[in-house]
């Protein structure tokens, strides 16, 4: 009876081009993913839509961060315009229990002029796609559908995608202005960084 099983040397060769094909596969996804991220991360989407959603930030002791605050202030100024008549802030708690980014949002905005009304905080997500989830359980329940996601230049493409994932659109994205890291290197990190986050959510939900 003759012997067919394969030399092991077959098999290393086989598995190297397994494994080369596989980080070829994942090289080109975050390649096209990354310029898809440069590219809406440029994009302000103003257009009328039934909520606007902060996406959370770090907040001290109850007091908005600086990126925070520039993305709540943009979101402030969108619903100036009139495009939205509901603000979302979301984010919960981090070191501190007693202060929820979603909830120091909500309080910033509403000490800004804006009606209670017209607030709703998300304060449980402890990560962007936690808190895209509990937005779209938010805004079934209240009627909402569409959304304009603030946050900053590189994250809106994945909040995009979250959101869109869990039945909400259409999403329009408009980041806070100058959130776009300044030197070639902090770009390319920042894209990498969202790009990876953005493989590894789609092979967390297949």
């Amino acid at each position: 009876m003759s012997d067919v099983s394969v030399p092991a040397h077959r098999q290393g060769r086989w598995f190297l081009w397994l494994v080369a094909g596989a980080v070829s596969a994942v090289a080109v996804f975050l390649f096209v993913t990354g310029a898809r991220i440069a590219r809406e991360g440029s994009l302000q989407e103003l257009h009328p839509a039934d909520a606007i959603v902060v996406f959370g930030a770090a907040e001290y002791a109850g007091h908005p961060s600086p990126v925070l605050r520039a993305r709540l202030d943009h979101a402030l100024d969108l619903y100036k315009q009139g495009l939205a008549p509901v603000l979302i802030t979301t984010g919960g708690a981090a070191s501190d229990p007693s202060f929820s980014e979603g909830g120091v949002g909500h309080d910033y905005l509403q000490r800004r002029g804006i009606p209670e009304r017209n607030l709703i905080a998300e304060t449980q997500g402890s990560d962007t796609a936690q808190s895209a989830v509990r937005v779209a359980v938010i805004m079934r329940a209240n009627g909402l559908r569409s959304c304009i996601a603030v946050s900053d230049t590189y994250h809106v493409f994945r909040i995009k995608r979250l959101l869109e994932h869990e039945g909400i659109g259409p999403v329009y994205v408009a980041p806070r202005p100058d959130s776009r890291p300044h030197s070639l290197l902090q770009r390319a990190y920042a894209i990498l960084r969202e790009a990876s986050s953005y493989l590894l959510w789609k092979l967390g939900a297949m």
